[in-house]
């Protein structure tokens, strides 16, 4: 969906109409804080389209709100103000494409360049969920430092590898780029490109992830840190929030190919969920109060 931004309803409508025109879904708002309700209601925004100057603050304002919560979502300043009037400066590293109403055929350019925006969103080197833009939002809320969770987490690590009888266990949260993993037990691994982790394709799958050789699957023959971590065999359980969003995932390896049967795949589901009934609580402790995490 794609959120049109501009104080003029004329001029809104003009630029909702310009794209769904073009095929897209729009939302409009015609204020930084009418925007910020759409963003945080239910519908996934992939572009944001807004005016420079809006009655309660501006673009780049909604834009920096934009970014803390979605990264990789495209945001475009189509707007009458000059660009040399636009305050970049005010607003350090946040970045928005920039487009004039002005111009001969704007909204044609306008077309175009939400189009590329997506396009290159889209060409990431690994495949998205399609609530992503939503499940980056709920990730936010849990934003730990993981020597905050004490051993809890250590604890349920260890004990999957004794009851599956594998070499190693380790959770971990999936973040726009990255996975940074909360514990690790028998294993050392560092935060990790998300394009190199077997987790990432696991967001895509319902329930418990198997793949019983990782290296005869094809999305991984060319991946060295998992050749270099001797893993053959990979299971995971999605970290699940209360709103259905996955957040990270509670994984298993063998450095030997194995199987693993349905009942090993409901207490590996059961220990994904009771590490995320431990982030849970401890982002409610946080926002009421009773921690400070750093």
């Amino acid at each position: 969906m794609i959120l049109c931004v501009d104080p003029d309803p004329n001029a809104l409508a003009a630029t909702s109409d310009a794209l769904a025109d073009a095929g897209y879904e729009t939302a409009t708002a015609t204020s930084v804080a009418e925007a910020r309700e759409v963003l945080a209601g239910d519908a996934d925004v992939d572009a944001v389209v807004t005016e420079y100057v809006l009655p309660d603050g501006t673009g780049l304002d909604f834009v920096r709100t934009v970014r803390e919560r979605s990264p990789d979502t495209a945001c475009l300043l189509f707007t009458a103000t000059p660009v040399a009037d636009v305050d970049t400066a005010a607003f350090g590293d946040v970045v928005a494409d920039y487009l004039s109403k002005d111009d001969p055929d704007a909204h044609a350019a306008l077309r175009d360049a939400v189009g590329q925006a997506l396009a290159f969103r889209s060409q990431t080197a690994y495949p998205l969920p399609e609530d992503e833009d939503a499940r980056l939002a709920a990730l936010d809320r849990y934003a730990l430092d993981p020597a905050a969770l004490g051993d809890s987490l250590d604890r349920l690590a260890e004990i999957a590898t004794a009851l599956f009888g594998v070499d190693a266990a380790a959770v971990g949260l999936i973040d726009a780029h990255e996975q940074r993993f909360l514990t690790c037990h028998g294993i050392s691994l560092g935060t990790l490109d998300r394009e190199d982790t077997v987790c990432t394709y696991a967001l895509l799958d319902e329930g418990v992830t198997v793949i019983e050789d990782v290296r005869t699957d094809a999305r991984f023959e060319e991946n060295e840190g998992l050749a270099e971590a001797g893993i053959a065999f990979y299971a995971s359980a999605p970290l699940v929030t209360p709103d259905e969003r996955k957040i990270g995932t509670f994984c298993v390896y063998d450095d030997e190919p194995r199987s693993f049967d349905e009942r090993e795949r409901e207490l590996l589901g059961l220990l994904a969920d009771e590490a995320m009934e431990q982030l849970e609580l401890r982002r409610e402790r946080r926002d009421d109060g009773s921690v400070d995490d750093a």
